[in-house]
């Protein structure tokens, strides 16, 4: 974590403004070098990704619709946290089950990062999953979705030719690629 140069601005209020089952909305009241001003926060308690990629290097994705952006968009399987306090790599390994019906020998953590700090909490935890075991997927009533197993250098491919849109697969895709590149130079 960055160390800042200056003290990290006060809160001086935080108001809930909007309730929902994912996340809430609040209004910041923040000082910062004796000056105040407000900040509309989107807080989410971070989500886990995972990028499950079996012994003949496939990679196993979902399609679904996201309304937001009024498509079906291709991605890694990911999951909200229940709350802060629960690990991201449970978080991973509960979503890796439910959207795929895998369980995973291993789980190594390719980067974590910030959605969008301007405005929104919600970090990300990217995970490689490997020693791949099919069990029984386990969807949320609400989603609705079709797997996608391909061959990683595809979904390469496929993020080079803007089929694949979705940030979150965009940055995990190639660092998974990166990471089993150094594993299987060292066999």
């Amino acid at each position: 974590m960055n160390t800042p140069d200056k003290p990290i601005p006060e809160i001086v209020e935080s108001k809930i403004v909007f309730r929902g089952k994912v996340f809430n909305v609040t209004a910041d009241r923040v000082r910062e070098e004796g000056k105040e001003y407000v900040r509309d926060i989107v807080r989410h308690p971070g989500s886990a990704c995972i990028i499950a990629v079996d012994d003949e290097r496939h990679v196993s994705m979902v399609k679904q619709y996201r309304h937001p952006a009024r498509d079906f968009l291709i991605e890694i399987p990911a999951g909200s946290r229940h709350d802060e306090g629960e690990p991201a790599e449970t978080c991973a390994r509960r979503e890796l089950e439910e959207e795929l019906g895998i369980v995973a020998e291993s789980l190594e953590l390719l980067i974590e990062f910030y959605v969008s700090p301007g405005y929104f909490t919600e970090k990300m935890w990217i995970y490689l999953a490997t020693g791949l075991r099919a069990t029984q997927q386990n969807l949320d009533e609400d989603e609705n979705i079709e797997i996608i197993k391909l061959p990683l250098d595809e979904a390469l491919k496929m993020i080079e030719t803007g089929e694949i849109i979705d940030a979150k697969t965009i940055i995990g895709i190639p660092l998974a690629a990166q990471r089993l590149k150094e594993i299987y130079s060292r066999k």
